[in-house]
């Protein structure tokens, strides 16, 4: 009886013995680096480790990875949701921009067709004068808010070579600035501001007035020289392009020949996309040649070409806004993807934690219960 005893108790102990070493196998099999794992008729999954680095400590350590956890996922959230809201004022902002071209086009024509008119006669309009450049006033337009990439920084970048530019040919520069946030940059610099407007998320003709009305006085004074834009023109949802564009003088060429060009944003496949719409330009209107004009075709000229200015003003600014809202989507989209990517590193981190938690807890039930049966 005590041979059989002795017996019963070795096997016992080999059996604790073989399970503890192949729970440990397992527990450490699941995380090897480069492991295939697949079922019967289907491609093997490449399994990746943990971009974490440092030990996995065994217990205790669970609850702030849980922590952890939680917190990244309320994150990915609050990102999420703001990409969605972006995307809907990007719609807005397309809409508002339909909304506005047939009066654009309109505006394009009559001015063709009274340029045409008057094709024989000298054209004496102080808008298209162009004169000696010795000071240059810069309206930079940026964003209200950050949150949204490199999209702030770049058109501030293209801004500061620009000064760069004209201070190396004895220019003199003034800047208007529209969005707080080249406001503020620009409020410590040497360039004088010489204006700041808000920007917002739904540029109105009110606001595009106010700045075009301030630029023409200005530039009909005698003050300035010449007005350029600085904005950020949009391309599509991943990519934009700081732009400079003269304002004033005008050119009746650079009117005529002017096309446009409308990015509508679609669903495609559960995913945002940017259709483009592009439209050559205004016919000009045919004004036959015995029509009597009430005023002087000049005037009507003199009071075409605001209006003119206030729709392009208008038209840069939606176009601006539309680029800030593009570049939060991507920077949120990109802020998302992280979270889901730390998200899964850390679950992982923690799944391995809690097994060589289990796996150190089985061997010390084993292990006690091997020496009381000895």
């Amino acid at each position: 009886h005590a041979s059989v005893k002795f017996v019963t108790t070795t096997a016992r102990t080999m059996f604790a013995k073989a399970l503890v070493l192949a729970l440990a196998l397992v527990g450490s099999n699941a995380f090897v680096p480069g492991f295939q794992s697949g079922f019967a008729g289907q491609r093997a999954v490449q399994h990746t480790t943990s971009r974490r680095t440092g030990p996995v400590v065994m217990g205790g350590n669970e609850k702030e990875l849980k922590n952890r956890i939680a917190s990244v996922t309320s994150t990915r959230k609050i990102t999420e949701a703001m990409r969605l809201v972006a995307a809907a004022k990007v719609r807005r902002a397309q809409q508002a921009v339909l909304a506005t071209r047939p009066f654009s086009e309109t505006l394009q024509s009559v001015f063709s067709g009274l340029i045409s008119r008057l094709s024989m006669e000298s054209i004496d309009l102080p808008l298209l004068e162009s004169r000696e450049v010795k000071k240059v006033t810069l309206v930079v337009m940026s964003g209200d808010r950050g949150l949204c990439g490199g999209y702030n920084s770049f058109i501030i970048k293209k801004t500061e070579a620009r000064i760069k530019e004209l201070a190396a040919q004895g220019i003199e520069v003034e800047l208007v600035t529209v969005g707080k946030k080249c406001a503020g940059y620009f409020a410590k610099r040497e360039t004088p501001v010489i204006a700041s407007f808000d920007i917002g998320q739904a540029p109105t003709a009110e606001e595009a007035s106010k700045i075009s009305d301030m630029l023409l006085a200005s530039y009909l004074a005698g003050e300035t020289d010449c007005v350029e834009i600085m904005y950020t023109q949009f391309v599509s949802l991943i990519a934009s392009n700081p732009s400079v564009r003269t304002m004033l003088p005008l050119s009746t060429s650079g009117i005529e020949a002017e096309g446009d060009e409308v990015f509508q944003l679609t669903t495609k496949d559960g995913q945002f996309s940017v259709e483009s719409e592009s439209s050559p330009p205004a016919e000009a209107a045919n004004f036959p040649k015995d029509m009597i004009f009430e005023q002087d075709p000049l005037q009507i000229l003199n009071a075409i070409l605001p209006l003119y200015i206030n729709g392009q003003m208008l038209r840069m600014l939606q176009e601006s806004v539309a680029s800030e809202l593009a570049a939060r989507m991507q920077a949120m989209q990109a802020a998302s993807d992280n979270a889901k990517t730390l998200k899964t590193d850390l679950s992982r981190e923690y799944n391995r934690a809690r097994q060589a938690a289990v796996t150190q807890q089985i061997m010390e039930i084993v292990a006690g219960a091997s020496a009381a049966t000895e």
